[in-house]
């Protein structure tokens, strides 16, 4: 990967006079990553900053995260904007909503799961089980690493079966283990979704998308779009399907500020 800004004259460049969609992942890449969920935000200005570029004309903005619906709009507090909670499963903003009908049968595994977790990691300290409503996450950032392996055993314990099924799907992401319905749906199915809407609303116009995020369920995205458009990967440079890399949060919050004077 290119670190962007070495590049900010030719990507400059490339996006001048053009359709910019600009997707943002939140948790390492908008809000720092902290040691609890529930304790992650963004500062005022960036705040500030999403509002603007999404009014300015020829830039909408969209939020992809692994949150909820409701959480992820409760943290960003943005209304101009579209938000997409569950990896996709669940999309909001001006003139659009959608989310999937979920059977019965998938709530009662969820729910099954959710206490068999429980149970099993009832000493770990440090662990939590999060409902999201339509999927299911184990954070375990606050955990010992000698209880790891135990942690991942006991997850694949509980999800095995109704995975085996198809009645589930499992992923892992930033010291995290998630379940979510047994669909073929994700980060960059989402991404290509809303891009074919906008491309339709624009007859035809030439859109660049920008996709910036730092785990691994954003690597999708970053397939999805690997012929087009611009990828950002924040953190150290290492192996991914993102064309650039930006450092962290604050290097995001100055990008996003050089797309608001572009």
């Amino acid at each position: 990967m290119d670190y962007l800004f070495r590049c900010w004259d030719s990507l400059e460049k490339n996006i001048q006079d053009k359709f910019i969609f600009l997707f943002l992942d939140f948790d390492g890449t908008l809000a720092p990553i902290v040691s609890h969920p529930n304790k992650a935000e963004i500062p005022i200005a960036v705040k500030k900053l999403l509002k603007a570029i999404s009014r300015k004309p020829g830039y909408k903005v969209a939020i992809i995260s692994g949150r909820s619906l409701d959480d992820i709009k409760k943290r960003v507090g943005v209304r101009s904007l579209i938000y997409s909670g569950n990896h996709g499963l669940e999309v909001e903003g001006p003139k659009i909503k959608h989310a999937p009908t979920i059977s019965e049968e998938y709530k009662k595994t969820l729910k099954n799961i959710k206490s068999e977790l429980k149970r099993k990691l009832s000493k770990v300290r440090g662990i939590l089980v999060e409902d999201k409503g339509l999927s299911l996450s184990l954070h375990f950032r606050q955990v010992r690493k000698n209880e790891i392996n135990f942690i991942k055993t006991a997850f694949r314990e509980a999800t095995i079966i109704p995975a085996v099924a198809n009645r589930i799907k499992t992923r892992v992401g930033k010291k995290v283990l998630e379940v979510s319905p047994a669909l073929r749906w994700d980060k960059g199915k989402i991404v290509l979704w809303l891009l074919a809407r906008q491309k339709l609303i624009l007859h035809g116009k030439e859109i660049i998308p920008i996709y910036i995020g730092d785990d691994i369920t954003d690597e999708d995205a970053f397939k999805s779009l690997r012929k087009q458009g611009v990828t950002v990967f924040v953190g150290k440079n290492k192996p991914s399907h993102a064309q650039f890399y930006l450092r962290n949060p604050q290097e995001v919050r100055d990008f996003l500020e050089r797309i608001l004077d572009e």
